[in-house]
């Protein structure tokens, strides 16, 4: 059976009660949230039930684009345009100027591809919004997946939309319980191990996961088999996300990124390996396109040596560490010896992404207000994750392995007397020492 929808009840509240307020006056709502994460489902959801205009942006020419939403607007709303209409300026106004006495919704999908059509779209729409937006009851909902255009878009002065919107919603993907919720309904005895694959394959991507559930890959051997397939779209898919974002300098970055999943995730390693300066590359992919995310020790003061980076996106973690590394091998379809060899590193790989995993049920959870990791800088310990609540004045100390047998009692306990030293911190507090393995997942 199809996955039914899950989850997104905050989004859907969000969306309704935006929808109430421009009953009153206009609204301007800006949807983010990397490719495959569900935005359009989730406008769907929202307003299902309700007319409202649903325009894709897409590659055409501006005439062609024109037409369809014509379309759009002749069945939806019943009022015909007269004449062909070539800009999308004159349907904009339409639409705002319709919207003075008729409350309407506009959802307007890849916001960001105007660019490839026409630039100047984004200017022609601010003067007609700034012209229209005090009498026109108009919920206009722009969604789009290219993080990097979009906040362009909406974040950079110099652009004609910047500070028009009047809510910024980012879709992420679901959380651990929804995944959890998710494999119970499509295999209700499923085993820990199972659920650790969903994870670390997926991150909660909607579409990765509806993919997996409605072909019955619900076990992790199931799912290998499913992805490193012949006409599997995941093949493709770190590609597909990426090259749009980084533009012709893709090569650079794909390096960085398969050296950072693959484990090598301090600037000094990395430029080592790469044998240039990256400096510029990794305040890119942190800030402008949000793929990579910095760590370094709890309570530790701002090194660049104490620095490690992570790609903060399972399922491209997943692609680099493997697909895009072996591509080779994907090139020549030899799929038996790519899932052989993901079998094979499976359980160190899976291991960080259980880590990545329990964090987000931490977090999940709400009961502290600062969780960490830490790590000495000689490399001899390191936490896998500290969760202080400053309200409860506790600190909990995690050490995460596969397996409930690896679990060393003693060992984490030195880890932590050894943190309270160097940091000076916590004194006062009440700790715990906590293993945690997939059966507590």
């Amino acid at each position: 059976k199809d996955m039914k929808f899950y989850d997104r009840k905050r989004e859907i509240a969000a969306l309704t009660e935006i929808e109430a307020a421009s009953r009153k006056s206009a609204q301007f709502t800006v949807i983010t949230g990397r490719r495959r994460i569900g935005k359009t489902s989730l406008v769907r959801k929202a307003y299902e039930g309700r007319a409202y205009l649903h325009f894709i942006a897409s590659r055409k020419a501006e005439a062609d684009l024109c037409e369809s939403f014509q379309n759009e607007i002749t069945e939806k709303l019943g009022v015909p345009l007269l004449g062909e209409v070539r800009r999308f300026a004159d349907i904009f106004r339409f639409v705002m100027e319709y919207a003075h006495k008729h409350p309407v919704t506009l959802f307007i999908d890849e916001f960001q591809e105007f660019f490839r059509v026409n630039p100047s779209i984004y200017g022609d729409m601010q003067g007609i919004w700034d012209a229209n937006k005090d009498k026109s009851r108009i919920n206009l909902v722009v969604g789009g997946s290219v993080y990097s255009l979009m906040i362009k878009l909406f974040r950079n002065k110099k652009e004609p939309l910047y500070g028009r919107q009047t809510r910024m919603l980012s879709v992420k993907p679901f959380s651990v319980s929804t995944l959890k919720e998710i494999l119970r309904d499509q295999r209700p005895k499923y085993k820990p191990e199972d659920l650790l694959a969903l994870w670390t394959f997926t991150g909660g991507v909607a579409k990765y996961v509806e993919l997996l559930m409605d072909n019955g890959a619900t076990t992790k051997e199931k799912m290998i088999d499913f992805i490193v397939a012949e006409d599997s779209i995941f093949l493709s898919e770190g590609k597909a996300i990426l090259i749009e974002e980084f533009g012709k300098d893709y090569g650079t970055y794909f390096s960085i990124l398969t050296l950072i999943a693959r484990g090598k995730t301090t600037r000094n390693e990395i430029e080592s390996a790469i044998g240039k300066e990256i400096g510029g590359y990794l305040t890119k992919l942190e800030d402008d396109f949000g793929l990579i995310e910095k760590h370094q020790p709890l309570f530790e003061k701002t090194t660049q040596k104490s620095v490690r980076y992570r790609l903060n996106d399972n399922f491209l973690c997943f692609w680099f560490r493997f697909i895009h590394r072996f591509s080779y091998m994907v090139e020549i379809a030899a799929f038996d010896q790519l899932k052989d060899i993901i079998r094979r590193d499976y359980e160190t790989f899976s291991g960080r992404a259980l880590e990545r995993y329990f964090r987000e049920a931490l977090v999940e959870s709400g009961k502290y207000t600062r969780i960490s990791s830490w790590w000495d800088r000689k490399g001899e310990n390191e936490i896998d994750l500290i969760a202080e609540s400053e309200i409860d004045k506790t600190a909990d100390f995690f050490e995460i392995k596969r397996r409930e047998s690896k679990f060393n009692a003693r060992n984490l306990s030195d880890k932590v007397d050894a943190f309270l030293r160097t940091t000076g911190r916590f004194a006062s507090y009440k700790t715990a020492r906590i293993g945690l393995s997939m059966s507590d997942m």
